[in-house]
């Protein structure tokens, strides 16, 4: 009988194989609580609601917010002129890499539209994404720029906002390739790109620039535009406001840096003057999808245009970011 060769390998046991198969059960069992804790809706806490509901709100100083946050270039109706813009019915379709979002119904309609939120909803939705019935909502709805937005300025907002023209207008769903139509992954998403904090870092800026950092970064979301975004949908790091191509079409969003090529040469007052009239300092006229937020503009006072043009010159120069 021929003794077996030492060097031959010999069979995993029964017992590790059983050791192996369980540690995999366990390693995924955890992946998964991981994963379900990471993208889990984390609406806005209990002390912030309270802080938010003992606001005094004030609907004449929601309307300010209201043109600011350029509400009317997604949810009035497309081509809507005059008080046509103050119909928030919805139904804009914007397109993007991961499909196609429609634009909800945010009027007083108790059904279709926002008249049966509380401010609670109304801030948890502004502020951290998360919806009445407690799932994300996806950032084609500006909330990672309104996350900087101040208690006070919600509260306004929802007040002007109740004061406008109900629409039963009821929208399609989403129409989003998937993965992406899981909206639980959307989790993930937050997890690595939301956050409150600055775009920028300002050195000794003053109370206009700050304020322009406010209504630009806040509010006025310009960056969601105006930043190039990676393959899942964030910002770019370091290319705040450099300009990216247009997810809706051809052609790109300008580079509104100081010195970029789009505005170079331009001064405060050229940028100012342009939100205000939609001239630019060669006498071209405003064009394309910037027609409907220089409208909103326009509705500012002048010394918040010129606060958003200080600010727009005191942002780091970047290179194109398209």
């Amino acid at each position: 009988m021929t003794p077996p060769d030492s060097n031959e390998p010999r069979p995993a046991s029964k017992g590790a194989g059983i050791y192996i198969v369980g540690a995999l059960a366990v390693a995924a069992i955890v992946g998964a609580g991981v994963f379900w804790f990471v993208t889990a809706p984390k609406p806005l806490g209990d002390d912030r609601i309270a802080a938010i509901d003992a606001v005094d709100a004030d609907a004449a100083r929601g309307e300010t917010i209201f043109w600011a946050g350029g509400c009317a270039s997604c949810h009035a109706a497309d081509n809507a002129e005059g008080e046509e813009r103050k119909i928030l019915s919805g139904g804009h379709r914007l397109t993007s890499n991961f499909g196609t979002f429609v634009v909800p119904n945010i009027s007083p309609d108790p059904e279709a539209g926002i008249g049966g939120w509380s401010l609670a909803d109304f801030a948890n939705a502004m502020l951290a994404g998360v919806s009445p019935s407690g799932g994300h909502f996806y950032p084609s709805f500006p909330y990672g720029s309104y996350v900087r937005m101040t208690d006070q300025d919600v509260a306004d907002l929802f007040a002007y906002l109740g004061t406008l023209p109900a629409s039963d207008k009821t929208n399609a769903a989403h129409e989003l390739k998937f993965p992406f139509s899981i909206r639980r992954l959307v989790g993930g998403w937050k997890f690595m790109f939301f956050d409150d904090g600055p775009r920028v870092e300002l050195a000794n800026a003053d109370d206009q620039v700050l304020r322009g950092q406010y209504l630009v970064e806040g509010p006025g979301h310009c960056g969601e535009c105006h930043t190039p975004r990676n393959a899942l949908g964030g910002f770019r790091s370091g290319e705040w406001l450099a300009g990216a191509p247009n997810p809706e079409g051809e052609g790109v969003v300008p580079n509104i840096t100081p010195g970029g090529p789009d505005i170079a040469g331009w001064s405060a007052s050229d940028i100012a003057y342009y939100l205000e009239s939609g001239f630019t300092p060669d006498f071209d006229s405003v064009g394309g999808p910037m027609v409907d937020v220089q409208k909103n503009m326009a509705e500012l006072t002048a010394s918040d245009r010129e606060a958003i043009a200080t600010y727009l010159k005191a942002v780091p120069e970047r290179p194109n970011g398209y």
